[in-house]
């Protein structure tokens, strides 16, 4: 594509004399402008993508794939059951029952989520077992409770403490109305590294959820855990086709306007971001404008000797073409090496700085999570050579426009 003359022209051109340190200036800034304008995109975007995948996880790894819950007189039977194993053989059925009430402590209430599991089922017992860092690992009895880890630091909570739990149920007394009042024991202390869980979800076995909640075993509801979970609206669709007299709902359901901001808000800051490379490759436009300018004459010689306006033009796109090049993969090395050990940064900054960069009761998280997706890093690095390319092709357009004779007269 190119020919040693024009590479040779091209070296020269990267290679300002002394006289022309204005333009070795502009090329760095060029540079360094390009270079961290991709670093810094990968670096985001490797954010917002391990951010959504790490969400994503805590989510399916709290929450069933699809919750199918009996409303008016219908009620989930065994016929409904056998129905769903017998179509869908692959899926995973959980009995289980969840509520709202209140938690109180010495002058502390709180709102939270109350969720019944079935330990009777594998599944429920291995989960128990990999999110607990306190307490027993053997089945949760009558009078027991695990709770999460902010759920105890804000409350002051150990293992074997009491806790009181207020429910939505009223039941009558001589005096009226109230609400139903049972006292637990902290059994264990639950971390599954999502902040909102942690602080707002308690768990108990199914039946002590449902004697609290005054139901019985015809108003649990049915989890189903898929093999494949982005499928689960799919499923949905297909279990409202078997019979529409459940509320089903999905995962992706619980989260669609939680998970499209995410989108919208990776979308624009890709966007944003890009501004830096654009304004980058002006400096290129700069750069070139003015080394023609000065390199008038020598074009012009060039021309004499017989050297092609297409090669002359080739030659001095080339020199823009290869300070984008270069920089767009030291940025992708500097921001691929970046996100690989985001968090180990996070951890130094914050504790040099004594700041807290990424507070997990904002972000969800524990940690910042990071994910590098080799499609994002080639669409980047393919925007970035396309935008360099254009920034270099629009100054040597006036090469084939320059006057010989009245260049060599005048300069």
């Amino acid at each position: 594509m190119f020919n040693s003359v024009e590479r040779l022209i091209a070296l020269r051109n990267l290679k300002p004399k002394r006289k022309e340190g204005f333009l070795k200036v502009i090329s760095v800034f060029s540079f360094v402008g390009i270079m961290l304008g991709v670093a810094i995109l990968i670096i985001v975007m490797s954010v917002m993508n391990g951010f959504r995948a790490e969400l994503t996880n805590k989510i399916l790894g709290f929450n069933p794939h699809v919750t199918i819950n009996p409303y008016n007189s219908e009620k989930i039977n065994s016929k409904f059951r056998e129905k769903l194993i017998k179509n869908f053989p692959d899926i995973q059925i959980l009995d289980s029952y969840s509520g709202e009430g209140v938690v109180i402590n010495t002058d502390y209430a709180k709102g939270i989520m109350i969720k019944g599991l079935d330990q009777k089922n594998e599944k429920n017992s291995i989960f128990i077992k990999k999110i607990l860092i306190e307490g027993s690992q053997s089945k949760i009895k009558k009078g027991e409770i695990i709770v999460g880890k902010e759920l105890a630091i804000e409350l002051n909570l150990a293992v074997g403490d009491k806790i009181n739990l207020l429910s939505s149920v009223y039941i009558s007394t001589p005096f009226g109305g109230v609400p139903k009042q049972e006292t637990y024991s902290v059994k264990g202390i639950f971390s599954s590294g999502f902040y909102e869980f942690d602080k707002n979800v308690v768990f108990l076995s199914l039946d002590e959820t449902l004697y609290f909640f005054d139901k019985t075993k015809s108003d649990i509801n049915l989890e189903v855990y898929l093999s494949d979970p982005l499928k689960a609206n799919e499923f949905k669709d297909k279990i409202e086709i078997i019979n529409n007299n459940f509320y089903v709902y999905s995962w992706i359901d619980l989260n669609k306007s939680f998970f499209s901001a995410l989108k919208v808000e990776r979308n624009v800051m890709f966007i944003i971001l890009t501004l830096i490379i654009i304004v980058a490759a002006f400096n290129i436009i700069s750069g070139l404008t003015i080394l023609i300018k000065n390199k008038t004459k020598e074009i012009a010689i060039l021309k004499t000797l017989g050297l092609s306006n297409s090669s002359i033009i080739k030659s001095f796109f080339l020199t823009g073409f290869t300070i984008g090049l270069v920089a767009s993969i030291f940025g992708i090395i500097i921001g691929v090496l970046f996100s690989e050990n985001i968090e180990s940064i996070r951890v130094f900054l914050s504790y040099v700085f004594n700041v807290e960069i990424f507070p997990s009761d904002v972000y969800f998280l524990d940690k910042l999570p990071s994910e590098i997706n080799p499609l994002s890093i080639l669409i980047i690095f393919i925007f970035s050579l396309i935008t360099t390319s254009l920034a270099s092709l629009v100054p040597v357009i006036a090469i084939s426009k320059m006057n010989t004779i009245k260049a060599l007269k005048y300069e």
